[in-house]
């Protein structure tokens, strides 16, 4: 999404933010202001119907193949391990704590409203509904829903619908670059509200405990869970590793799972022994909706965020949380920036403000380069599971191609 040219304006952004917030010249800070309530804007723009067009260009695509039994074993190990990564992040967020308790002046603090209330809101009454009310969790059920239904129609009359809601999808991801190219001049506004709170007391370190602890839940993920979901199959974690070790390094630099996917297959195909029939099918499918590392960044951020400003969540509200990460997640279908998106607009409908998002996005571009790789190397351990587990019957079956 930037360039090296990108990362230096960050950089330089950032410096002089720290003049600004440490001058805190009134007009500077209106500006800063008016800077970042402009891109929070933006970012609600897009973030809801990008949620929408995502999960649905993703499952009319997988559709076609949800009938067999290797499309129904990689969704079920996708889910299977989305789920345990949210988990994992739940669980570490309740020992590391690190919300920061921070609210606004005059800011009233939002009530944790009744369960059941909440889980009537996330079934509409009609189409538009979900979007005019900015409800998120509503949105992803009428997508899933549309979505499921788009698949059980004859190919000829699915294909068009899928080849409208992608075109759709890229209008939406051709607008995030062009939001995202001005990302410099939002981090400058963002961190020079960011300097003037440090500066009036906000503790610094705080933010530091929640980067760490999206790190930990997605090295646990990575270091433990995969390999012991590989060792569950008979399959060595350290081989796959290393065969996958230029896959992984291409995903990493380039903070894109699906750049590195032709890498990713010819790795498994010839490193690894993986029949082509499942790397060919297995991969783009997985770079689609096998985002482990997204489920634990929106499950953190928005509980860190939420928390910040005083809401709290009951362990059934907690729970429930990992469910919408994992949907989130696997809704997310290689968006620039998805996780960040989707994130924000669950906070938009939790009516909290995104100040901290700002806060963040400096940060975000590391995070990026680490779930990046993290996501490949599930894809990785999914399509091995499912090679070893069809081994003997792709043996018998028609050759890919």
């Amino acid at each position: 999404m930037l360039n090296r040219r990108g990362y230096w304006m960050i950089l330089l952004a950032i410096f002089f933010a720290v003049i600004a917030g440490w001058w805190q010249q009134p007009f500077i800070l209106k500006l800063s202001e008016l800077v970042s309530e402009v891109f929070v804007r933006l970012l609600k723009l897009i973030s809801l119907p990008m949620i929408s067009l995502s999960l649905l260009a993703t499952i009319s695509s997988v559709g076609e193949h949800s009938l067999s039994r290797l499309g129904k074993r990689i969704v079920s190990y996708t889910i299977l391990t989305t789920t345990i990564a949210a988990t994992i992040a739940l669980l570490l967020y309740e020992a590391i704590h690190p919300a920061i308790t921070v609210v606004i002046e005059g800011q009233q603090i939002p009530a944790s409203p009744a369960y059941f209330d909440e889980l009537l809101k996330v079934v509409p009454s009609n189409l538009l509904q979900p979007f005019l009310e900015g409800n998120v969790v509503s949105i992803m059920l009428l997508s899933l829903l549309i979505g499921v239904g788009i698949t059980k129609l004859p190919h000829e009359q699915r294909l068009p619908i899928h080849q409208l809601l992608q075109s759709l999808f890229q209008i939406m991801m051709q607008l995030t670059r062009w939001i995202v190219g001005f990302m410099p001049i939002a981090i400058w506004g963002f961190m020079t509200s960011f300097v003037v709170e440090v500066s009036q007391g906000l503790s610094f370190s705080k933010i530091g405990l929640y980067l760490v602890t999206i790190l930990s839940a997605n090295l646990i993920q990575a270091v433990v869970i995969l390999p012991l979901f590989l060792w569950w199959h008979g399959i060595s974690a350290r081989k796959a590793f290393v065969k996958m070790l230029p896959a992984l390094s291409f995903a990493f630099f380039s903070k894109s799972s699906s750049a590195a996917l032709p890498t990713a297959i010819d790795c498994a195909e010839q490193g690894l022994k993986v029949a082509p029939k499942v790397a060919r099918f297995s991969f783009p499918l997985c770079t689609s909706i096998n985002m482990n590392a997204c489920a634990a960044f929106i499950l953190i951020t928005v509980m860190f965020i939420a928390q910040s400003q005083g809401m709290s969540f009951t362990l059934t509200e907690k729970i429930t949380w990992i469910g919408i990460a994992t949907i989130a997640a696997i809704g997310n279908a290689g968006v620039p920036m998805g996780c960040f998106f989707i994130a924000s607009a669950l906070l938009s409908t939790m009516n909290l403000p995104l100040t901290l998002m700002g806060i963040i996005l400096p940060f975000y571009a590391l995070l990026d380069m680490l779930e990046s790789a993290i996501n490949i190397w599930s894809d990785s351990c999914v399509t091995l599971a499912v090679n070893q587990k069809h081994a003997a019957v792709l043996s018998v079956e028609e050759p890919a191609i």
